[in-house]
């Protein structure tokens, strides 16, 4: 039986339930999965967390259709303080072991793009997926239960409410990252590694469209919409997929890998004809003495509204045999290497994930334990590694979720 309770049973059948094996704080996905895979090791397990619904941010994924994991899962994938970190977790749990749950529950899915694997129906199935396994090994799951202190003494964590007490030998801190407020993202995690006296990597929204000045964010609105296929580059890193013009600025899978890279006050690079190397295109077109109007050019390679956009920017008109070839340059260059200066992000607000977190030198890579602190666990989107786009931040929920249950 799924013990799914909003309200706490009595002061006086409280007191026979207030000690358990294993307390997890977050009943997000790597919270669930620890607590199943510490359930399974026949431990008395109860999960709190403090809002409503469970599973919010896997129902809210892909669409509604959550982006659950992806085939080409590797520490490559990841951004952390400590490269390294997450091989232990990836190799103990990978994508295949997931597939497989998923397979056992008969929840089709495909693979949409890039290794990407979606639910063909509903990421309901995925929470559905893990409240049933909670079921079958006894998790105990309790809703709207607000923190007020945790503790540690006699060798036990405490966990204190405003009318309860409760004591375990395992504390699992599984309280996500601040991205996405509105569905209950806090900064509780990182308190607590703080109570504790544990580093926090600085914070910083990741996974998240990029905002402008007055100058770029016009172009932005009037292509409101456009998506086109480009590279989008900081330093030496770069993405090649689909960017969105929209009317607060530039989104889209390309932009929204690369600001978990790019730093305030840096520009990026875009290419908006990845394939095509413009200044040698129109100088061939000039060469067979093209009477062709620049912009129709222009138009055979790239969305018909953008190059009208880039040939008025630049007040570039006419035939490209009666265009200079330091102008056709020019033109090229802002196509193919397209310099710009964010001016910030949107935020937390749609940052799908928190970049930074608790510090991975605090924590075993192989068990997720604190170091300094026997039985303190902190795991998922908590800890200072943060996935590429596409499954991979699912992912680590799974692997550090399920490594933590092994050792709780």
């Amino acid at each position: 039986m799924l013990w799914v309770i909003i309200a706490w049973p009595k002061k006086s059948d409280f007191i026979l339930n207030n000690s358990f094996d294993v307390i997890v704080i977050g009943a997000g996905a790597a919270g669930l999965m620890c607590a199943i895979e510490s359930a399974k090791r026949n431990k008395k397990v109860l999960v709190l967390d403090h809002a409503k619904k469970i599973g919010e941010k896997i129902r809210i994924s892909g669409g509604g259709r959550c982006n659950f994991t992806n085939l080409n899962t590797h520490p490559s994938k990841f951004i952390s303080e400590n490269p390294k970190f997450m091989i232990s977790a990836l190799n103990q749990y990978d994508q295949y072991d997931f597939i497989k749950l998923v397979e056992s529950y008969n929840i089709k899915f495909h693979e949409k793009k890039l290794g990407q694997l979606f639910c063909d129906e509903s990421s309901q199935q995925i929470i559905d997926l893990l409240l049933s396994e909670c079921e079958k090994y006894q998790v105990r799951i309790n809703k709207e239960f607000i923190v007020e202190d945790i503790y540690h003494s006699n060798e036990l964590y405490n966990v204190k409410s405003v009318d309860h007490l409760l004591s375990c030998q395992s504390l699992v801190i599984a309280t996500g990252g601040l991205s996405i407020p509105k569905i209950g993202a806090s900064k509780f995690g990182y308190d607590i590694a703080k109570q504790f006296g544990l580093n926090v990597i600085s914070t910083s929204p990741a996974l998240v469209p990029l905002t402008f000045n007055e100058d770029i964010l016009k172009i932005c609105k009037e292509l409101t919409g456009l998506s086109v296929d480009a590279v989008v580059s900081f330093g030496k890193t770069l993405f090649q997929e689909g960017m969105l013009f929209t009317h607060r600025g530039l989104s889209g899978p390309s932009i929204l890998q690369i600001s978990s890279y790019w730093k305030l006050k840096h520009e990026i690079q875009v290419n908006l004809s990845p394939d095509i190397d413009v200044y040698e295109y129109l100088l061939q077109k000039k060469s067979a003495n093209s009477k062709q109007d620049v912009q129709s050019a222009i138009s055979e390679i790239i969305p018909k509204r953008l190059s009208q956009i880039i040939c008025d920017n630049l007040n570039v008109r006419g035939k490209i045999i009666d265009i200079s070839n330091k102008l056709l340059n020019k033109l090229s260059l802002f196509i193919n290497s397209w310099q710009l200066n964010p001016m910030g992000t949107e935020g937390y607000r749609t940052a799908e994930v928190t970049l930074g977190g608790v510090d991975t030198k605090e924590i075993s890579s192989k068990t997720m334990m604190s170091v300094k602190y026997p039985g303190l666990f902190f795991i998922g989107e908590v800890v200072d590694v943060t996935g590429h786009l596409g499954g991979y931040n699912f992912q680590w929920a799974w692997s550090s979720g399920y490594v933590a249950g092994q050792h709780t």
